[in-house]
């Protein structure tokens, strides 16, 4: 890579920076060990921001974003700051305007259970026998968390609230292209989420998603309503490769591949643009119950690096190789606290980033 790449590191609240500092580890390697012209600016963002700054997404972390060609985020938000109004508050005053700003309409999560970590998923043997690895693609800036909505009284003084659910034509086109472009390079098959036997913002939604996979003759597709979808998931998940949702079902199900693979501290994602700007992010949230004890989980934030290096920088090798690092550091049996067996000796936070450094130095 000649040009320098800039990557604003945003590494928000409760565990964020303690998983970030092992994250900067990786990206050190890669600029020592492979030459990377990486340039690093770090930011405020979330609760840390409201408490310095007054507001979740200061106007410098903005303008810093807007020059970087990644945003590399660890988690925002935390019970100090619950009581402030909805729109004050970390996460809908931080990560909703980001996504909005930015255009961020892909959210690509991989769920992938590890043979070495399958006794920690709560599904049966059997289920398990083929593995599970399966991408969710959810649309993420428009359907029902950024249509119309409201709470109100009618005639009656009865108070009733609403959303509304909204979908182009286009937006689902986009979002569609994205998962059967991936689908390529992967088993080639799509399953779409809807709800058509109800929605009409679904009905639009299949018919969509039909008329651009004609341009995809060599992937399968296939449909499922969300009900159905949540049982198949848990029943057999190894049926599934590419899921494609709409945000609210995306958000459901992305939740529920998280489930079944074990740990959430374990999965990283990924929000992109057209232009292939992204930002990287752990799957799981700040968790204030654990901040400072050094005992999370770091490799969501590792992946979320390797991410970063498939989708924004196209360096699939190095992107492979930090995961081949981490699956190393899993079979010789390495584990932190969340992923831990009842009587095992676990790792810390910075321990766990040192093995998996030591780990990709070797691969790479």
């Amino acid at each position: 890579m000649k040009k320098n790449f800039f990557l604003s590191v945003l590494p928000g609240d409760g565990i964020g920076p303690e998983v970030m500092r092992e994250a900067y580890k990786i990206l050190n390697i890669l600029k020592k060990k492979c030459f990377l012209n990486l340039i690093i600016n770090e930011y405020d963002i979330g609760g840390i921001a409201i408490d310095k700054h007054g507001i979740a997404l200061p106007e410098k972390t903005l303008t810093g974003c807007k020059n970087s060609d990644a945003i590399l985020l660890g988690s925002v938000g935390g019970p100090k700051w619950q009581f402030l109004p909805d729109v004050q508050q970390p996460e809908r005053g931080a990560l909703l305007p980001l996504r909005k700003y930015f255009n961020l309409f892909a959210n690509i999560r991989p769920s992938i259970l590890y043979k070495e970590l399958s006794d920690l998923s709560p599904l049966r043997d059997d289920r398990l026998d083929s593995g599970i690895d399966i991408l969710c693609v959810r649309e993420l800036i428009s359907g029902i968390y950024f249509g119309k909505s409201g709470c109100t009284f009618d005639h009656h003084n009865q108070k009733y609230a609403f959303d509304t659910e909204l979908y182009y034509e286009s937006e689902i086109e986009r979002i569609t292209h994205i998962a059967f472009k991936i689908a390529l390079k992967r088993k080639k098959y799509v399953i779409s989420i809807d709800k058509s036997n109800v929605l009409k913002s679904s009905k639009l939604w299949r018919k969509t998603v039909d008329k651009v996979s004609k341009k995809y003759p060599n992937v399968k597709v296939s449909h499922l309503y969300i009900d159905n979808a949540v049982m198949q998931i848990i029943n057999n998940p190894s049926q599934f490769d590419v899921i494609l949702c709409s945000n609210l079902f995306g958000d459901i199900l992305s939740d529920a591949c998280a489930m079944i693979t074990g740990s959430i501290g374990m999965l990283a994602s990924a929000s992109l643009n057209e232009k292939g700007f992204g930002l990287y992010e752990p799957a799981g949230g700040s968790a204030p119950d654990i901040q400072g004890k050094n005992i999370a989980n770091p490799i969501a934030q590792i992946l979320s690096v390797a991410l970063l290096l498939r989708y924004s920088m196209k360096l699939y090798d190095l992107s492979d190789a930090i995961y081949e690092s981490v699956k190393n550091t899993l079979k010789k049996g390495y584990r932190t606290y969340d992923i831990r067996n009842n009587n095992q000796d676990y790792l810390t936070t910075q321990q766990m980033g040192d093995i998996i450094s030591q780990n990709l130095i070797k691969e790479i």
